[in-house]
């Protein structure tokens, strides 16, 4: 039982970098496109 509970836990962490990564890179592309529209500079 404890080694499934840690096996778990380990899972998880990386599952949670990859949602966090994919709405970063969403917002990224959001902000290129709208900058790219209105022609100015995302940075």
């Amino acid at each position: 039982m404890e080694t499934i509970l840690v096996t778990a836990y380990i899972m998880v962490w990386p599952l949670l970098t990859a949602i966090v990564l994919a709405v970063l890179t969403r917002g990224v592309i959001k902000d290129y496109r709208s900058a790219r529209k209105d022609g100015t500079t995302v940075v």
